[in-house]
């Protein structure tokens, strides 16, 4: 398996964002608990709206997939999204995600 850090970047639509945010956490942290989706979590209010989430799966496709499914996605809050296959080298965490 491979490690995949995804860039959300969210529509400034904060209505949209307190009605689907239940269901987008539940729908990732059903992941967490599968140990595909490893850490989430939004910018802090100082930056741009968006999010950095970091996935374990075979292959990019398989994250599309999984994203496909977020309700932040289907809902149409998050506008743009990037997906880069990632090798954690340096650090205290570096060998859990290798």
């Amino acid at each position: 398996m491979a490690t995949f850090a995804v860039i959300y970047t969210y529509s400034d639509d904060t209505e949209l964002r307190a009605a689907v945010r239940p269901r987008h956490r539940a729908y990732l942290g059903g992941l967490g608990e599968q140990s595909i989706c490893l850490v989430a979590g939004a910018w802090t209010p100082t930056e741009p709206p968006g999010a950095l989430l970091v996935f374990r799966a075979d292959s990019k496709e398989e994250v599309e997939d999984l994203l496909a499914n977020d309700p932040f996605v289907t809902e149409g809050y998050v506008v743009d999204k990037q997906i880069f296959e990632w090798g954690a080298g340096i650090g205290p965490l570096a060998k859990q995600f290798q």
